[in-house]
């Protein structure tokens, strides 16, 4: 048994005093310290916000989403911050603000985003537990929060909360100012939220945004997400005879819209794996030396990240590391082929018409659009004469990335490297967030992506999980964090 005032077992041995200029240097150990000593108190408030069934998919659970906006604005305003629940078109936002007492005009001022929704809970016979009954359950000696939205997104947002909560009680006041949104369609599309930044945008910026939704390298390992690739999407509609042909009567005559859209997507990459439409690496950017290092230096096994997907060899560029590929290099992929007789059995018929989806994942400065009429461009240009082809627009965006050298950022990294006595990793997402797209655009403020979830946190599926490790680093990551933003 652990003595209530001895230090949990992921922290023994890893103490050490904060590695940065701090005007709250005394304050930051009480206040790590203090979330240390309220840990179980902790605990239960995280699982009372669990229990609340926010679905934000499914109509049904409309009044649980907003049971959970309402919680968080309750708990919000008890700890001292100025608190409401708004409606939107959709489910509500929670917006709440803390100005630190006799606040100059110069103090720090950080946005701080997280969603109170989760994903729907089937198939829920794979469950090993009921889903919105949040259990603590040992495992290798691991002790972990089963419940739905444990990791994605309540754990990892209240962590802050808890962190803001330390800071609180033990100072009486939080060293910078503070806004937060909390929105309940994460999940689900976010279809409030866009209306929702145009109507309130002035109230809503600051010096930069913290956003927690993302993991850390691994348990032992923080990292800050610093780029996102953009994504662009556009469909081909390749027309060649008329109408469906009989293959015997016109087979050898007539185009066949599956081979000429065959032959141009086969024409989009080169032999190296390069995407070979005209201009396309315009505005990609090589990594910077020293994350290229920092990402050399992890333990990552590319035979089995491959390997754990059914391959034995990867595709893509020549020369490019798998870490780089999903991080840092464009892409050009075909999502999907319509052409044709797809029924069973056979049909003999030359189509008059074959499609392709087609999605670019982008890096860097690409310009969207500019890649886009590129694309058209090269396919233009593989056509047989007298055939056509049409184009269904998808909205594009660019690539996020936050420079190595951002302010924020190095407080950040210094403030995670104080808590976990390594230095954090500056990963890349291969995906893309909107919410960071629309705070960089429409706020006009870059993101710190921040957050404590693992790779095998189940987020999405039957037993999702949040180590009780990650849930109380990530608090005492904060506190510190907090204090660094504020210098």
């Amino acid at each position: 048994m652990r003595l209530a005032n001895s230090p949990p077992p992921w922290l023994v041995g890893r103490l050490r005093p904060p590695q940065h200029m701090s005007s709250n240097m005394a304050n930051i150990d009480e206040v790590v310290s203090h979330i240390d000593r309220n840990i179980e108190q902790s605990i239960e408030r995280l699982f009372d916000l669990l229990r609340i069934e926010s679905i934000s998919t499914d109509p049904a659970y409309a009044a649980e989403c907003r049971r959970a906006a309402d919680w968080l604005t309750e708990e919000l305003n008890r700890l001292g911050f100025q608190a409401t629940t708004r409606d939107t078109i959709g489910h509500p936002m929670v917006v709440a603000h803390y100005e630190p007492p006799d606040c100059a005009g110069d103090v720090a001022h950080v946005l701080f985003y997280g969603h109170y929704d989760v994903q729907p809970v089937d198939p829920v016979d794979l469950w090993d537990t009921p889903p919105f009954e949040p259990q603590r359950v040992s495992s290798n000696g691991t002790e972990r929060i089963v419940a739905r939205g444990s990791a994605d997104d309540k754990g990892q947002l209240m962590t802050f909360l808890e962190a803001s909560r330390a800071w609180l009680d033990v100072t009486g006041a939080l060293p910078l100012k503070i806004t937060i949104l909390f929105e309940g369609e994460e999940e689900s599309g976010s279809k409030s939220l866009g209306p929702f930044l145009d109507e309130f945008g002035d109230e809503l910026k600051a010096d930069v945004a913290l956003v927690c939704d993302t993991n850390m390298w691994d348990a032992e390992t923080p990292g800050i997400t610093t780029r996102l690739r953009g994504l662009l999407m556009d469909e081909v509609v390749v027309t060649g005879p008329a109408m469906d042909l009989h293959s015997g009567y016109y087979g050898g005559v007539a185009h066949n819209p599956i081979h000429i859209l065959s032959r141009i997507i086969a024409s989009l990459h080169d032999d190296d794996g390069r995407v070979a439409v005209s201009g396309f690496y315009d505005g990609v950017d090589p990594v910077p030396a020293d994350v290229e290092r920092q990402w050399s230096a992890l333990d990552f096994d590319e035979d089995a990240f491959v390997s754990d997907i059914g391959q034995t060899s990867q595709s893509g560029e020549t020369g490019s590391g798998a870490l780089e590929k999903v991080w840092a290099r464009p892409t050009c992929d075909v999502n999907g082929i319509i052409g044709g007789y797809t029924g069973e059995g056979t049909k003999t018929v030359i189509p008059s018409i074959a499609s392709a989806k087609i999605s670019f994942r982008l890096v860097g400065r690409q310009d969207p659009e500019t890649i886009r009429e590129a694309f058209r461009e090269h396919v233009r240009g593989r056509l047989p004469e007298g055939c056509t082809v049409d184009f269904i627009s998808h909205k594009g965006s660019a690539a996020i990335e936050i420079p190595v050298d951002n302010a924020h950022l190095s407080k950040a990294a210094a403030a995670l490297e104080a808590e976990f006595g390594t230095a954090a990793v500056m990963l890349g997402g291969g995906g893309s967030i909107p919410i960071v797209r629309s705070f960089r655009h429409v706020l006009g403020m870059d993101s710190l992506l921040i957050g404590f979830g693992l790779g095998d946190d189940r987020i999405h599926s039957p037993n999702e999980k949040y180590n009780l490790s990650s849930y109380h680093r990530g608090a005492r990551s904060w506190a510190r964090i907090i204090d660094c933003l504020s210098s």
